[in-house]
């Protein structure tokens, strides 16, 4: 995961779901020894002291960043290294993430919120269930959050070497965040690799999409909610969300239909669709006959199927993964 929110349109981790990003990462990092430190801790950081004031920074934030992380955390480099492996079907998936008690506790944070939710769906033109789907997996509906620090988190994986470059740009531009005053260094908290607020967005992610709201003020992703909202909505709408338009919908396949005709990159109108038996779950006609979708079997031609729309594939852009951009949809469905 940390291919996505760092990138353009495309936040780390999401604490709840263990397909994706952070892990997906860490797995894959294992395969390459992480080459030893050259320098110690205190001249990395040193360094990195220097550089940011030659940058401009303002001196006495930096220091109050830097002295939250004094060696490198064994915490953070026992995440980063021993992720598990292991596979987890679609129905695993959705078992694991969509249960009851998500749903209930959804329904009760969406009610409460539900004029804020509405402005703010209106306002950018993004449907409001993407923004709680994503609000409910990334953090809980904004309980889990992540407890490292995050300046902590970035200079020790900067440190440690796995991938120092990408870290050190992220430790800089969590440190320039700093230096603008969304938030203090001790209020910087996320995941154990850099990801921050409740929508776990990494520093990178923050500096293209956060927003405030109402607009103008300070963008705080922590615990502001009309702020964790608003930058949910604008990173969807700046990967292109069609507003009024749904991001899917459960169907039936016929036996007939073949492998090579599913998967995302075998877009036909819904019409055609329609025409070779596929069927909604819900019975009746396609609503959105006009539109362009693509049929996917998660867990192959026997299991379930989904019929995706181009929103599908922007909620692909906040976390590449077919299991998480389903998991949004189906929560938000269920609990707006």
């Amino acid at each position: 995961m940390l291919r996505r929110r760092m990138l353009v349109c495309g936040a780390v981790s999401s604490m709840a779901l263990p397909a994706v990003s952070e892990k997906a990462v860490a797995k894959a990092l294992q395969k390459t020894p992480a080459p030893a430190a050259t320098q110690s801790y205190e001249t990395f950081l040193a360094g990195v002291r220097r550089e940011a004031i030659q940058q401009g920074m303002n001196a006495s934030i930096v220091d109050d960043a830097l002295s939250l992380t004094r060696q490198p955390n064994a915490s953070v480099i026992k995440a980063d290294r021993h992720q598990p492996e292991f596979t987890m079907t679609w129905a695993n998936y959705k078992d694991r993430v969509i249960t009851n008690k998500k749903i209930t506790d959804g329904r009760a944070a969406v009610a409460k919120r539900r004029s804020i939710l509405r402005a703010i769906s209106a306002e950018y033109g993004v449907d409001e269930a993407a923004i709680a789907g994503i609000w409910g997996l990334e953090s809980a509906y904004g309980v889990k959050t992540g407890t490292y620090h995050v300046i902590d988190s970035l200079a020790t994986l900067a440190y440690d070497g796995r991938r120092s470059a990408f870290f050190r740009s992220e430790l800089f531009k969590a440190l320039h965040i700093l230096n603008q005053g969304d938030i203090t260094p001790a209020g910087m908290l996320g995941s154990y690799a850099g990801a921050m607020g409740q929508p776990q967005f990494m520093p990178s992610a923050y500096e293209r999409y956060a927003a405030s709201y109402p607009a103008g003020g300070r963008r705080d992703i922590w615990t502001d909610e009309p702020d964790v909202f608003a930058s949910i909505a604008n990173y969807l709408a700046k990967c292109g969300w069609h507003a009024g338009e749904p991001w899917g919908e459960a169907v039936r396949v016929p036996a007939s239909l073949t492998v090579g005709q599913i998967g995302r990159a075998a877009v036909k109108p819904v019409s055609y669709w329609a025409g070779v038996g596929v069927q909604p779950v819900l019975g009746g006609q396609f609503s959105h006959a006009s539109m362009n979708g693509a049929v996917i079997c998660p867990d192959g031609m026997d299991g379930e199927a989904y019929l995706v729309y181009h929103n599908f594939n922007v909620i692909r852009r906040y976390n590449p993964s077919d299991f998480y951009a389903l998991g949004v949809g189906l929560l938000g469905s269920a609990i707006v």
